[in-house]
């Protein structure tokens, strides 16, 4: 019987300790780190002090940060992960960061005798607790490989897209798509209510239309029940992306005007105080 892997996880948000969940239950040692210790204790795993102590003596790291320079934070310094990294290690990261700086990190842990894939996930907890994300990988193929296990066991399928930043600019491609919807749902569902229909009436009917892709489907309870409904993806964070997503299209000399009218409308909900509530929250902000 091959004993699985050991594996430590760096970020320990809703993402990322849903995927500490699927890993104990392959079999996986697992070892954590979070910035914010209490975050990360909990959930099963050993909770190391450093990100360089978490990741001393794993096979698999997977990183789960919110954005790039929390990446560059965990990466970095004395008690950075690069310091603990062994020869041979593969670093998985599952952050939504900007090519250019997988690349960048990608060095830094190529000095260190590792590797570094970019993997960032397209899905929901709810996907990752049920084994059903999609992975989208950058890098190296035979450091892929040696990771696969450990991503299988939140991630039903894993395309390896090219070369290091590959994945992190599918992650992008994909989440404009997800971007633009999340803004048209929130137009139309306002629009449905405002012209007198029901508006759970009016959801299930984009369940179960044309429209009903995954992302309307999970995001029922967010729109119908807000109130009540978890923070799945703050719009701080869909700003982040947004942004990346821009500077991306700049630098390849894409046009976009879809993003453009996305940026003002997260950026005036933002302006209304509504960063820190779920990305659904644009319709709040249209009834107003």
């Amino acid at each position: 019987m091959t004993t699985a892997a050991p594996v430590a996880v760096i970020g320990t948000g809703r993402m990322g300790a849903a995927m500490v969940g699927r890993l104990l239950a392959a079999g996986h040692p697992v070892t954590v780190y979070n910035r914010t210790a209490s975050r990360a204790e909990g959930l099963g795993a050993p909770v190391a002090r450093t990100a360089a102590e978490a990741v001393r003596g794993a096979s698999v790291v997977i990183v789960s940060l919110a954005d790039d320079d929390a990446v560059r934070a965990a990466y970095r310094g004395e008690d950075g992960l690069i310091a603990g990294l062994s020869a041979g290690t593969v670093v998985c990261d599952t952050s939504t960061i900007a090519p250019a700086t997988v690349r960048e990190m990608a060095a830094e842990v190529a000095a260190r005798g590792a590797s570094l894939v970019d993997t960032p996930v397209s899905g929901s907890v709810a996907l990752v607790q049920s084994g059903q994300l999609t992975v989208l990988a950058g890098g190296d193929a035979a450091a892929l490989e040696q990771a696969r296990p450990a991503l299988s066991s939140f991630a039903a399928r894993i395309v390896h897209l090219g070369g290091q930043g590959a994945g992190a600019t599918m992650k992008l491609v994909v989440n404009s798509v997800v971007h633009g919807l999340n803004q048209a749902v929130a137009e139309a569902l306002v629009l449905a209510e405002k012209a007198g229909v029901d508006r759970a009436a009016a959801y299930d009917v984009f369940t179960s239309s044309a429209v009903a892709a995954p992302f309307v489907q999970y995001k029922r309870q967010s729109y119908v029940e807000p109130e009540t409904a978890p923070v799945a993806f703050a719009l701080d964070l869909v700003a982040k992306d947004l942004r990346l997503i821009a500077e991306l299209a700049d630098s390849v000399g894409a046009r976009m005007p879809q993003l453009a009218a996305n940026r003002a409308a997260v950026a005036e909900a933002i302006e209304h105080g509504l960063g820190g509530k779920d990305m659904s929250a644009l319709a709040q902000l249209l009834r107003s």
